[in-house]
C-alpha cells in the first residue's frame, strides 16, 4: 500500500514540477536518420557517431516543487567531441512537435560547422549562429520560429536575483540578435538550459562562462605549446581505497567477468603491466569519470609481470620469419607513420590434412555446378582482322567512313571465343575473439567463418581462379597476427582444408595493417583483375588507441590505398550495425550485410560469383 501511494505521489509531484510539454515530446530515435543526413550533408565529419546524450549534472536554480520532486538536477544537452555528436535523448522544450523536430535539425546544422571547442560558450555560439545564417539564408525563418518559441519558454525575471536577471536578459538578447552581446555577468547558478546552442563536451564543466579574450592564433598556439600534455585532461572525481589484501596468487576467471574501466576492483595491479605509451594512458584517463587510487605498499621489484593476452609458445601458432613492419595512419596528424605496426605471418600449429566435412559436401557440389557455368561462358570478340563471321557493325562504320574520305580498312570480322577469367582474389577473414560468440545452441561465429572459407575454396578451385586465404587478429600494434591458410602459389588440397578447419578465435581486429599486407600480396599478382574480400563480424578495434575513430580512419586509409593500386576491396559482414560505419570505409556499393549469419557459407560463394561474372 505504501509503495502504491508513493508511486502515485511521485507521478503527481513530478508532473507538477515539470516544465516540459510531454504531449509534444520528440525522441532522438525518431529523428536520428534525418539528423545524421543533415549533419553529414552540410559538411559534418562523416566518421562521427551520432548518438543520444545521457543526462549530466547541471547546477541551475530550481523551484520549490522541483526540489521536492528531485527534478531538473540533470539535463540532456547537445555537445560533441572528436569521436561523436551527442544530441538530447528527447526534446519537449516547445509545445509543438514540429518545433521540437526543427530543434533537432538546427542542432545538427550547428554541430556540422563547429569543432566542439569553446573559448566562451555564449559568445562562440552567437558567432556560430551568425555564420550559419549568413551562409544559409534559407534557415533564417526556421531559426526565428525557434527563437520566438525559446523566448516564450524562459522563466519570469521577477523571481530571479539581480545578477541572474542580467544574465537571463543577456541570453534572450543573444538569441534574438546573435552577435550583439559580448558581456555576461558571473552568477552562482547556470542559466536555464539554452537548447538552441551547443554545449562543451561532457569532459568539460558546462557551467563555466570564462571571460572572453581576443587571442590571436599565434598567441593561442604559443599558449598551447607551453601546456604539458597532461594538463589537457579534465578534472576528475577521485576516491581513495585500501589496497587489496592478498598473496598475489594466480587468478582464474571467465573473460566475460572482466570489469569495465569505470568499475573499481580491489585487485593488485602490477606497477608496469602495460606496453601502452603515454598518449594511450592519457586517453584512458580522459575516458574515466571517476579515478580510484590506493597506496601500494609492496616493492616494485617484488612484482612479476605476466602477459595473459597471448598463449605460450608451445600452444601458439608457428611464426614465419621475424615479422613485417607496416605503416599506420594517424588521423590527428593526417600522416602515414612508417614502421608503426609489426605484422607476424603465422602457420596454424598441429593441423593435419583433412577432406571436406561430410556436412558440406552436398552444398559444395551445388555451388561447384553453379560456378562451372562461368567457365562455359563464350562471347563474340568484335572488330577482328579475321574470324568466323562478318562483323556487320564494323563493316557499316568502315563503309560510311570510306564514302566521306579514304579510310584504311579495319577489322571487319568477329570471332567466337571462350571465357578467359584473368582474376586473382584474396579472402581475408577476421579471427578476433568476438568470433567465439554463439549464434545458436550449436554454432559459433568461428564455425560459420570456417564453413564459409571451405565452400569458398571449393567454388574457386572448381572454376580454376587464382586465390589465397588468410585470417587475422591482433594484440596491439606490435603483434598483428596474419594466419597463412592458402597462398596464391599453393594448390588447393586436403592440406589447405586442414589448415582452414584448424582456425580458432584470436584476439582483436587491427584491420588496417591486415588490409595493407593483403594489398601488397595482391599487387604482386599479374592478373588484370584483383579482388580483396574482407570477412568480418565487427568494426576495427584493439586494446590500445586503435579503438574508435583511430581504427576507422586507419582502415579507411588502407582501403583508399588499395583502390589507388587498382585493387577492388569488398566487405562481407554479419554486424547488424555495420551501416553506421561501412559506407565510410568501403563506399555504398563496397559491402554487404548478411542478416542471417547462418547463411554466410552459402552467400559468400554467391557474392563472389556476382562480383566476378561480369
Amino acid at each position: 500500500m505504501e509503495e502504491w501511494v508513493g508511486g502515485i505521489w511521485h507521478k503527481y509531484i513530478t508532473r507538477k514540477a515539470s516544465t516540459e510539454y510531454e504531449q509534444a515530446k520528440v525522441c532522438f530515435s525518431e529523428v536520428s536518420k534525418s539528423v545524421g543526413m543533415v549533419f553529414r550533408a552540410l559538411g559534418g565529419d562523416v566518421v562521427k557517431r551520432i548518438e543520444a546524450a545521457s543526462s549530466r549534472d547541471y547546477l541551475v536554480r530550481r523551484t520549490f516543487l522541483q526540489k521536492v520532486s528531485g527534478e531538473n538536477q540533470q539535463v540532456s544537452l547537445a555537445w560533441q567531441d572528436p569521436e561523436s555528436l551527442r544530441l538530447p535523448e528527447s526534446l519537449a522544450v516547445f509545445p509543438s512537435t514540429e518545433l521540437n523536430r526543427d530543434l533537432y535539425i538546427w542542432l545538427a546544422v550547428l554541430a556540422a560547422h563547429h569543432s566542439g571547442r569553446f573559448q566562451h560558450w555564449a559568445i562562440d555560439n552567437q558567432q556560430l549562429v551568425v555564420d550559419i545564417l549568413k551562409r544559409f539564408p534559407a534557415l533564417t525563418p526556421r531559426y526565428q520560429r525557434l527563437a520566438q518559441a525559446f523566448i516564450a519558454s524562459r522563466p519570469s525575471l521577477k523571481k530571479l536575483p539581480e545578477q541572474e536577471q542580467i544574465m537571463e536578459q543577456a541570453i534572450v538578447q543573444a538569441i534574438i540578435d546573435p552577435g550583439s552581446v559580448n558581456l555576461f555577468p558571473t552568477v552562482n547558478y547556470a542559466p536555464k538550459a539554452v537548447f538552441l546552442w551547443l554545449y562543451p563536451s561532457a569532459h568539460v564543466d558546462p557551467l563555466s562562462l570564462p571571460d572572453y579574450q581576443d587571442i590571436t592564433d599565434d598567441e593561442n598556439q604559443a599558449q598551447e605549446n607551453k601546456k604539458s600534455t597532461k594538463s589537457k585532461i579534465s578534472r576528475k572525481k577521485a576516491d581513495r581505497e585500501q589496497a587489496a589484501e592478498s598473496n598475489d596468487g594466480m587468478m582464474i576467471f571467465r573473460l566475460e567477468s572482466l570489469f569495465s574501466w569505470s568499475e573499481f576492483s580491489k585487485l593488485d595491479r602490477g606497477s608496469d603491466d602495460t606496453d601502452e605509451d603515454e598518449e594511450d594512458l592519457l586517453r584512458t584517463a580522459e575516458d574515466l569519470d571517476n579515478i580510484t587510487l590506493s597506496q601500494q605498499q609492496d616493492q616494485k621489484s617484488a612484482n612479476i609481470k605476466i602477459d595473459l593476452d597471448l598463449p605460450s609458445a608451445s600452444e601458439d601458432d608457428i611464426p614465419l620469419g621475424t615479422g613485417i613492419s607496416l605503416p599506420e595512419w594517424n588521423y590527428r596528424t593526417q600522416q602515414l607513420e612508417a614502421d608503426r605496426c609489426l605484422l607476424q605471418p603465422m602457420l596454424p600449429k598441429n593441423y593435419t590434412p583433412q577432406p571436406l566435412p561430410i556436412k558440406l559436401q552436398k552444398t559444395a557440389k551445388a555451388i561447384q555446378a553453379q560456378f562451372e557455368q562461368l567457365t562455359s561462358v563464350r562471347y563474340w570478340l568484335k572488330a577482328q582482322p579475321q574470324g568466323e563471321e562478318l562483323d556487320l557493325s564494323a563493316w557499316l562504320d568502315f563503309h560510311v567512313e570510306s564514302k566521306i574520305a579514304p579510310t584504311q580498312e579495319k577489322g571487319l570480322y568477329q570471332s567466337f571465343r571462350g571465357n578467359n577469367r584473368d582474376i586473382s582474389s584474396l579472402l581475408l577473414a577476421d579471427l578476433s575473439m568476438s568470433t567465439d560468440a554463439y549464434l545458436d545452441d550449436d554454432n559459433r561465429v568461428i564455425d560459420v567463418v570456417r564453413d564459409s572459407m571451405l565452400l569458398f575454396g571449393e567454388a574457386l578451385h572448381s572454376v580454376g581462379d587464382n586465390f589465397a586465404m588468410y585470417g587475422f587478429s591482433s594484440v596491439r600494434r606490435s603483434n598483428v597476427r596474419l594466419t597463412m591458410l592458402k597462398n596464391f602459389n599453393e594448390p588447393y588440397n586436403d592440406e589447405i582444408r586442414g589448415r582452414v578447419q584448424s582456425i580458432r578465435p584470436g584476439f582483436y581486429t587491427r584491420m588496417g595493417a591486415a588490409i595493407r599486407q593483403a594489398t601488397k600480396v595482391l599487387q604482386e599478382q599479374r592478373s588484370t583483375q584483383k579482388l580483396l574480400l574482407i570477412l568480418t563480424d565487427g568494426k576495427p578495434n584493439d586494446i590500445d588507441h586503435y579503438e574508435g575513430r583511430f581504427g576507422i580512419e586507419d582502415t579507411h586509409q588502407a582501403i583508399a590505398e588499395a583502390n589507388r593500386l587498382g585493387i577492388k576491396p569488398f566487405c562481407i559482414t554479419i554486424d547488424q550495425e555495420a551501416e553506421d560505419y561501412l559506407p565510410y570505409l568501403f563506399g555504398r556499393d563496397g559491402f554487404t550485410v548478411i542478416l542471417r549469419p547462418a547463411q554466410l557459407p552459402i552467400r559468400l560463394p554467391q557474392l563472389y560469383h556476382q562480383l566476378t561474372s561480369h
